[in-house]
């Protein structure tokens, strides 16, 4: 195995790195794994396919300081391989995300230098590109693992590590990013002297907002009334839009659309706004707001823009409540440069979410006239620190997403949309879809897997770790 960099320093100059170690920086002990299986109530439709279960990787990870001093973090996520590995099937790509998962285990266990989360975190993803590039051929995988799906794979093991640190040192992980922790400032992180002499610490709250706007989703195939109900779940939770509105106090609405057809989408979008104008007239409600994913399916960006004049004639008050578009072309941004945003977005923030692997496609969107981005914990908490910081640094707008996170995974995401700042509201979309994966988190954050205000409350989010 090659070691990291930061090892090949220890070994060539060991007193003298040993001696610049801060007493803050910890070394992993031991990493463990362990799956498990969901099926989902009912199915989520996006992208023009259906998803009926999940596999969550959990990760525990005990760190400890020269000192001797060590403590145990733990996080989760889902694998969302659908949605991370396109194009192959679905038992064959879950397959590949297991496996790749041994193997970034074992290369973080290996890592055996003293250090912080953000430089074992730098440091290693490198290793973890090339064992996926090894795990591809090993599998005879006719598609590549790509660097989306890796970045999933890993990120509960990143999560776990930080949730760790942050309950070594008896602070919340969002407040442990700062000068007073690193060495290094973001330009070295983010390899950008645009941000030389800045750390985390201007980026991140200095302690969580007390509730966060939560997006109830609606898949492609979801019923909007007791009309489109045709079966029943009978397990006491709603089954249609109509129904979740009053449930869960809804002022947020994710509305998942084709992509590729664009009088469907329209005609999807306004009717959607016919039923909830009808459920929030029933509530006395009058405000609300609709986000729209067309999960990269348009054929171009004259399709979107075609799109929205048609919602603008057939439902004008529809599009009025639209916050902002998320990711409508193809995630590969540098095979499609033609596909620019500038027209679009200057309705409505347009926002990418399957392209945002790294600030260089944070840069290349920019260029493209992209003017938001979608931050998810499923991309690593390492790497949605800093990207939140640069789109903080340039005035990007700022939504958090999941991937249907359950549990730990969904405690982790409102985490992120509580501490950085400006960010307008977060999908949360597990309790409607396995709520069983949620299974007694409910009694520990009552007010994340129990919303019934259309809002997320952060009350508990300020204990050591990620709260996880």
């Amino acid at each position: 195995m090659t070691l990291p960099r930061r090892e090949f320093l220890c070994l060539a100059a060991a007193p003298a790195v040993l001696a610049a170690i801060p007493s803050t920086d910890a070394r992993i002990e031991d990493l463990t794994l362990s799956f498990e299986d969901f099926l989902y109530r009912t199915p989520y439709k996006f992208g023009g396919r259906e998803v009926d279960r999940v596999t969550m990787l959990n990760v525990r990870c005990r760190l400890s300081t020269q000192a001797g001093k060590s403590a145990e973090g733990s996080a989760s996520m889902s694998m969302g391989n659908i949605w991370a590995f396109p194009g192959l099937p679905y038992d064959i790509t879950l397959n590949a995300m297991k496996v790749l998962a041994a193997r970034l285990a074992t290369l973080t266990r290996d890592y055996r230098s003293y250090a912080h989360p953000l430089d074992i975190n730098h440091d290693l993803e490198p290793a973890w590109l090339k064992a996926a590039a090894e795990v591809s051929r090993e599998l005879s995988l006719t598609t590549p693992i790509p660097k989306l799906c890796t970045l999933v794979t890993a990120s509960p093991i990143d999560a776990a590590i930080h949730d760790a640190f942050g309950k070594l040192h008896g602070r919340n992980a969002f407040l442990t990013s700062g000068r007073d922790f690193v060495r290094h400032d973001l330009a070295y992180y983010l390899d950008n002297p645009e941000f030389r002499g800045e750390f985390l610490d201007k980026y991140v709250a200095r302690r969580p907002i007390p509730r966060v706007r939560m997006y109830h989703s609606v898949g492609a195939s979801d019923p909007l009334s007791a009309a489109d109900a045709h079966t029943s779940l009978n397990d006491g939770l709603p089954e249609t839009l109509e129904a979740w509105i009053p449930y869960s106090g809804i002022t947020a609405i994710k509305i998942k659309l084709n992509g590729a057809d664009l009088v469907w989408d329209s005609d999807r979008v306004a009717e959607i706004d016919r039923v909830t104008t009808r459920a929030q007239a029933a509530r006395g409600f009058k405000a609300w707001v609709y986000s729209l994913d067309f999960n990269e399916r348009c054929p171009s960006a004259k399709h979107v823009l075609d799109f929205t004049l048609r919602l603008k004639q057939i439902a004008p008050t529809a599009f009025s409540r639209v916050q902002y578009i998320e990711q409508p072309t193809a995630r590969d941004l540098n095979a499609n440069r033609a596909n620019t945003m500038f027209e679009v977005a200057k309705l409505r923030p347009v926002v990418i979410d399957e392209s945002l692997t790294g600030l260089d496609a944070l840069l290349t969107a920019r260029e493209m006239g992209y003017t938001g981005v979608a931050l998810k914990a499923c991309k690593g908490h390492s790497q949605t620190l800093l990207l939140a910081a640069a789109a903080q640094k340039y005035k990007m707008f700022r939504c958090v997403q999941d991937l249907t996170c359950p549990g730990a995974a969904l405690v982790h995401s409102v985490g992120i949309a509580a501490w950085i700042p400006g960010t307008s509201a977060l999908e949360a979309n597990a309790r409607e879809y396995v709520p069983a994966a949620s299974k007694g988190w409910e009694k520990r954050y009552p007010g994340i897997f129990d919303v019934r205000d259309g809002y997320l409350a952060t009350k508990g989010l300020e204990v050591p770790g990620l709260g996880t």
